[in-house]
């Protein structure tokens, strides 16, 4: 374990949950462009995921970029998994990566009609 609370938070985030998005803003409401791109692929998929505001507080903004190793938000996790950003994840929707990565690691998806 770290002696960084932030590091711990991020890390219990990401076991606690199968899905798990850090991104600006909330699903409802999200406050960027890329974040948005995100709920959508997410929404469009019909997963269950837990979003984290990293705006709400700038060591968990600038930490989970620590952890991952990743300089931009959003960040998708999967069962402990770092998947990628916006642009990984909108790559992998559309060539069905993104579903098959949901499902290889039991994750429901349920796609809109």
């Amino acid at each position: 374990m770290s002696d960084n609370p932030v590091q711990e938070a991020i890390d219990t985030e990401i076991k606690s949950n199968d899905v798990v998005l850090f991104m600006k803003g909330t699903p409802v409401f999200p406050q960027c462009g890329f974040s948005a791109a995100v709920v959508q692929v997410l929404n469009h998929l019909g997963v269950k995921y837990k979003g984290v505001n990293v705006l709400e507080d700038d060591s968990l903004r600038n930490g989970i970029k620590d952890y991952s190793n990743w300089p931009t938000i959003p960040q998708l996790y999967v069962k402990g998994d770092f998947i990628g950003g916006c642009d990984i994840v909108r790559e992998m929707f559309e060539t069905g990566e993104l579903t098959e990565a949901f499902s290889t690691r039991g994750v429901d998806v349920q796609i809109e009609a």
